[in-house]
């Protein structure tokens, strides 16, 4: 529990006034539930914490336990200048979702520290009463100004005893003329002062650590709180330096240096809070990061038409249906190099000319590059509509009646840019005989036709935030749709294949090899998640 501070108040009118209060003072150990809400990164997460100050232990449970975070301060027994452990559940390649502990130790130059759920009340000043879902609240306020940015953080108190309820902030950015930051954490449960045994902080039994694979391990992303309730946010300014170096960043001026930082930031969060979720794959910062939704989804230009689109009958029976459990088309030399798309809905051309190359490739044993820039050029009187979105099947009816489609080598480099139609300046490389639909969603049927007919063009829902900062394992977002108008953008599904007993699909993006792996994604087979079997198509070659 906290001091008790008694407030005198008075009515007036609507109006609550109180005179002063002293802010809270807080014992050093505790046991808190709560919820971390994240507006701006679309985050809800919730955390259970122990903190046993007195004897340098603590502890932070994520997505209730599926993450846990323990704390040694230095000078603690066994650990000179402390360590971070992590418990989570990994999986890679061989292992899915195997219980496993990695750790970070504190040095001589940074010695690990606790980290308490409550921020250093310093500065903060009572401002008055709140009523919060029907309890009387009192509401301690600091107000700190950096800059052209004005930062508010209120912290608001049960008015009985003074156990935390909420910790807000809430950023203005008179440069930006906006809000730049915004959050809460919500307190459900605080149970102060609190007797821990050496259990509750133990790792599990069985479990040894090691060190974290690949580079290690960065605190920050472990621990939000550190950013959240201390302010401490350098690791955001050098996080954001380095992704401005590696992926050769640039900004006109410091407004909108800052307002992309502002994006950055918020992705980041959401970045790891992910993260600890347990999921069946992970996420990382990529060269999309300092993006808005509304730019992300501006890259998914595919666009549906429903009912018949024309194009051969499929018939399952005329192909070979003892299929392999797996099976990728890169291996054997029938899928070009990935490309990125700019910020331009052009996807529905890669798509396009996925499928052809590999249907040539079949065909002719030669792996020849297809200009997507001569479909956005000159497909716009069969419905396509270059940056603005395109079809598959539209691109078929255009090469069919225009005679074939050239190579990039031919017409130049894709442009990521509407541009003028140069179809009388080439000669076509490839031409068509006809094109085939798939059944809709019958997955089956497309696993069949991966097999025999190639790389097949193939529409996904890529609305949700998660895709776009995808990195490994098998992608698989329960928000996703997989009905025809819920399908916005368009990839190619070059196989498929089972990992630690998950079906996916393997599918090429037009997003840069620094997106996902190496350009490529493996996304769940599941309930046609997403959408892959919903809308495919091939092509025979002429």
């Amino acid at each position: 529990m906290a001091s008790l501070q008694f407030v005198l108040c008075f009515t007036l009118g609507i109006i609550t006034l109180c005179a002063s209060a002293p802010v809270p003072k807080y014992d050093k150990t505790y046991l808190m539930k709560g919820v971390i809400r994240l507006p701006y990164a679309e985050i809800v997460e919730p955390f259970t914490a122990y903190l046993d100050t007195p004897n340098k232990r603590g502890r932070v449970d994520y997505y209730d336990g599926l993450y846990k975070n323990y704390m040694r301060a230095a000078g603690s027994p066994g650990y000179k200048y402390g360590t971070h452990q992590e418990v989570v559940y990994y999986s890679d390649q061989k292992v899915l979702n195997k219980l496993s502990c990695f750790e970070a130790n504190g040095t001589s130059d940074a010695p690990t520290t606790l980290t308490t759920l409550l921020p250093d009340l310093t500065g903060f000043k009572f401002t008055g009463k709140k009523n919060m879902s029907g309890i009387n609240a009192n509401v301690y306020q600091l107000v700190v100004t950096i800059g052209k940015k004005i930062s508010t953080y209120t912290l608001y108190t049960n008015s009985s005893d003074n156990t935390p309820m909420r910790y807000e902030m809430m950023g203005y950015d008179s440069l930006l003329g906006s809000h730049f930051d915004k959050y809460f954490v919500d307190f459900t449960t605080f149970i102060s002062p609190h007797t821990f045994t050496n259990t509750d902080f133990a790792i599990p039994t069985g479990l040894k650590c090691g060190n974290f694979p690949g580079p290690g391990q960065k605190v920050h992303s472990v621990n939000p709180f550190p950013e959240l309730i201390h302010r401490e946010d350098k690791h955001i300014d050098q996080a954001f330096e380095d992704f401005k170096k590696v992926h050769g960043k640039n900004y006109v001026s410091t407004q909108h240096h800052e307002s992309r930082k502002h994006v950055f930031r918020q992705n980041l969060r959401y970045i790891h809070s992910k993260n600890r979720a347990g999921l069946t794959y992970t996420m990382r910062i990529n060269h999309l990061a300092d993006l808005t939704q509304s730019e992300l989804k501006a890259r998914n230009g595919l666009r549906i038409t429903k009912g018949r689109q024309g194009g051969a009958q499929f018939n399952m029976q005329q192909l070979r249906q003892d299929v392999p459990d797996q099976y990728d088309w890169r291996l054997i030399g029938a899928v070009t190099p990935v490309k990125d798309q700019a910020i331009c809905g052009s996807c529905w051309s890669f798509g396009t000319t996925g499928t052809i190359e590999g249907a040539n490739f079949l065909k002719t044993g030669n792996l020849i590059r297809l200009s997507q820039q001569e479909l956005m050029d000159c497909s716009w009187g069969f419905g396509n509509n270059a940056c603005d979105g395109g079809e598959d099947f539209r691109s078929y009816q255009f090469i069919m009646a225009n005679g074939g489609l050239t190579s990039e080598e031919q017409y130049g480099n894709y442009l990521g840019a509407d541009s003028k139609c140069k179809k009388n300046e080439v000669k076509s490389v490839v031409q068509l005989k006809n094109y085939t639909m798939l059944p809709n969603g019958d997955e089956d049927a497309l696993k069949v036709a991966i097999f025999n007919k190639g790389p097949i063009s193939v529409g996904i829902d890529a609305s949700h935030k998660s895709l776009s900062f995808y990195a490994n394992g098998v992608y698989y977002e329960p928000k996703c749709k997989n009905g025809e108008d819920d399908l916005d953008h368009a990839v190619l599904a070059v196989g498929y294949g089972i990992l630690n007993n998950q079906k996916y699909w393997l599918i090429k993006n037009s997003w840069s090899t620094y997106w996902g792996n190496d350009g490529y994604v493996l996304m769940s087979q599941k309930d046609n998640n997403c959408g892959v079997a919903t809308a495919a198509s091939y092509v025979e070659i002429l």
